[in-house]
Parts: C-alpha cells; sequence; structure tokens
C-alpha cells in the first residue's frame, strides 16, 4: 500500500524515530509501511493520520487494495 508518511515526515523534518515514538511503534515499523513491505493495522493508520491533523485517506492510498478485492 502506499502512503504519504515519508513526505509528510520530511515536509516537517520529522525523523522515523520521532514519529514511532509518537505514535507508539517502532522505528522499523515505519520504514517497513513507507517502503510498502507492512500495512498498518487500522489503530495505527489512524494514529499516524491523526498526528499529522490528516485523515486516513490523505495519508493511505487505498487504490491498489480496493482494485484487488474487485472494488
Amino acid at each position: 500500500m502506499k502512503t504519504k508518511i515519508r513526505e509528510l515526515r520530511k515536509q516537517r523534518k520529522i525523523s522515523q524515530e520521532e514519529l514511532a515514538l509518537a505514535v507508539g511503534t517502532t522505528r522499523q515499523t515505519i520504514t517497513s509501511i513507507e517502503v510498502g513491505k507492512y500495512t498498518a493495522s487500522l489503530v495505527l493508520a489512524y494514529k499516524i493520520s491523526h498526528y499529522f491533523g490528516l485523515t486516513i485517506e490523505e495519508v493511505f492510498d487505498f487504490s491498489e487494495v480496493f482494485m484487488e478485492d474487485g472494488f
């Protein structure tokens, strides 16, 4: 799943470690989400989006998920 996390972090000059600490996860998890190797849980997606003051849909791109499921 594609996300805008990396771009949002860079705009705000936030490290992966800082974001991870703020949302209660590890830097490795943030890295994996950013490169598309891991899909965030709904709770984590909410926490990340809320941290940036955005909706989940503004941070995470669900278009590939919907296409895979036939939506």
